[in-house]
C-alpha cells in the first residue's frame, strides 16, 4: 500500500503529511542534539563508513558493504562490521556472530556479511556499543564499516557513503510516512559518495554508479557452484525490500522463472513453508539474503544466487582512496599518542 502512494502518482498522501511533519520534526531534532553536543556521539581509535541511505526500503546497502570489505582485505586491512540487526531478537546485546549464531537472533544481513567474508560482525541496536565489542576481541582493526545507520548519530562517522535505487530514487520527496524519506534531499550535500544502484541512464551528475550482477549460483546443501544460465525449471522467491527487482535480473540474464514468490522483507522461513513450493523436477532459487534464513532445513533442489558489484576503475579508486588516506590518518594519530 505505502509503496503505491511513495511512488506513484496517488493523492493518499496528504491525508499522512500530518504524521510527516511531526517525524521530520523529532528526526531534526535529534540530529541538531548530537550535532550541538547536548547528546553524547561516540568515538572510537578506528575509523568508522557509514553505508546507509535517505529512504526506506532495499537500495543495495548490504552489497555495497559486502564490496567495500572485500575490496579492503585484498589490500590486506583488517575489517569490521557493526549492524542494528533488523528483525532480530537477542535476549542479550551486543552480539558477536559466529558459528553458533542463529539468523533469527542477529537479523539475516549481518550472518549473510559473516558468511560471506569471515569478518568480525557485531549487532546491537545502539551500534556503539557494537563497535566496543569488536574492539575488546581485536584491538588491532584498521578500520570498521556500519551496515545502515546513517540517523545512528550516537555513532562518530569519518565517511559516509548513501546508497540509492535508481529505479525508486526518492519517490514524492515526504518524510515517512507520507513518503519513503527519512531525512530530505540536501543531507545528500553533507556526505562523501552518492552511490547509485541501477543502469547507467539513471546516474546524475557527480553520483557512483554501482551495478549488481548475478555471478554464479550455490546449491543450498551440497555448496556446489554453477553458472546462473545453468539452471531451468525455476521457481524464484525473494524476500526483499523490492522483489520485482530481483525477478527482473533473472530475467536478464537468461532465466525465465515458471513462477515468482514475493514475501515481505526479511521474511522468516519454515521448512513446510519452502518444500510446498516446488513440484518434481523444479528448483527453488532465492537471493543469498533468503538462504541464510534456510540453510539448516535446505533441500538439494534449493539454490541462491550470489550477487556481486561492478564499480569502473575510476571511481573505485577514488572510493578507496578515501577510506584508506582515513585508516592510514588514525595509524599515525595512534601511534603518535
Amino acid at each position: 500500500m505505502f509503496t503505491c502512494i511513495w511512488f506513484r502518482s496517488s493523492l493518499c498522501y496528504l491525508f499522512l503529511l500530518p504524521f510527516s511533519w511531526l517525524y521530520g520534526l523529532v528526526s531534526t531534532l535529534n540530529r541538531i542534539s548530537y550535532q550541538h553536543g547536548w547528546r553524547k556521539v561516540y568515538r572510537f581509535s578506528v575509523p568508522i563508513v557509514i553505508i546507509g541511505n535517505i529512504t526506506i526500503g532495499g537500495n543495495g546497502k548490504t552489497p555495497m558493504v559486502l564490496w567495500l570489505v572485500e575490496q579492503l582485505q585484498y589490500r590486506g586491512w583488517k575489517v569490521g562490521v557493526v549492524s542494528r540487526g533488523y528483525k532480530g531478537k537477542s535476549k542479550h546485546y551486543p552480539i558477536v556472530i559466529n558459528i553458533n549464531t542463529n539468523s533469527n537472533e542477529c537479523g539475516d544481513e549481518p550472518m549473510l556479511i559473516w558468511r560471506r567474508t569471515g569478518v568480525l560482525v557485531a549487532v546491537s541496536p545502539k551500534r556503539s556499543d557494537a563497535v566496543a565489542a569488536l574492539l575488546r576481541i581485536q584491538e588491532e582493526l584498521d578500520i570498521i564499516i556500519s551496515d545502515d545507520g546513517l540517523q545512528h548519530y550516537a555513532l562518530f562517522r569519518d565517511i559516509e557513503w548513501v546508497v540509492v535505487n535508481s529505479l525508486f530514487r526518492f519517490g514524492n520527496g515526504c518524510w515517512l510516512p507520507a513518503g519513503p524519506m527519512r531525512e530530505r534531499m540536501n543531507r545528500l550535500h553533507t556526505v562523501q559518495a552518492v552511490i547509485v544502484n541501477g543502469s547507467k541512464e539513471d546516474r546524475l551528475a557527480g553520483e557512483v554508479l554501482m551495478q549488481l550482477y548475478p555471478s554464479t549460483v550455490i546449491n543450498m546443501l551440497t555448496g556446489e557452484s554453477r553458472s546462473l544460465n545453468c539452471l531451468s525449471n525455476v521457481v524464484a522467491i525473494a524476500g526483499i525490500g523490492y522483489p520485482t527487482q530481483f525477478f527482473g535480473t533473472l530475467k536478464n540474464y537468461g532465466v525465465t522463472p515458471i513462477r515468482t514468490i514475493s514475501f515481505s522483507d526479511h521474511q522468516i522461513y519454515y521448512e513446510r513453508m519452502l518444500t510446498s513450493l516446488t513440484k518434481k523436477n523444479e528448483i527453488l532459487l532465492m537471493t543469498e539474503k533468503d538462504a541464510v534464513k534456510c540453510l539448516d532445513f535446505a533441500r538439494n533442489n534449493w539454490w541462491y544466487v550470489r550477487m556481486e558489484v561492478k564499480i569502473n576503475k575510476i571511481d573505485t579508486d577514488n572510493l578507496l582512496c578515501a577510506v584508506e588516506d582515513k585508516i592510514r590518518y588514525y595509524k599515525d594519530y595512534n601511534s603518535n599518542i
